[in-house]
């Protein structure tokens, strides 16, 4: 794993768990392109990745999540996740295809998420 992608989901955890409008921005080139894969379709633009993302608002007392890199090269990382709510109990499966600048901001995000059976 690279220092790049793993500053980034550093960045990532922090504004999920922030929900500060800095740190979900800074992970984003201002023309960046956010796809969560929904029927509702692609957020445009750094701000609408910050208004949707704030939407959203998932407690940081409620979730763990962990990650692990799949494939990396200089413009893009495959990453693949489970999400744990606590309340309710859901767990997710994930997919993230993250397309890197040269700064190393996102500028096109893809995410696919299933949710897994709970006991």
């Amino acid at each position: 794993m690279s220092e790049r992608l793993d500053r980034w989901m550093d960045g990532y955890i922090l504004a999920w768990s922030s929900n500060d409008p800095e740190h979900i921005a800074a992970l984003f080139t201002p023309d960046a392109v956010y796809d969560p894969q929904t029927a509702d379709g692609e957020w445009e633009g750094a701000d609408e990745i910050v208004r949707r993302w704030m939407d959203i608002d998932d407690q940081e007392d409620n979730w763990e999540f962990e990650w692990v890199p799949l494939v990396e090269d200089e413009e893009v990382a495959v990453v693949t996740a489970r999400t744990r709510y606590y309340d309710p109990p859901l767990s997710y499966r994930n997919l993230f295809v993250i397309r890197f600048d040269d700064e190393g901001r996102c500028y096109d995000f893809t995410e696919w998420y299933i949710e897994e059976e709970t006991a």
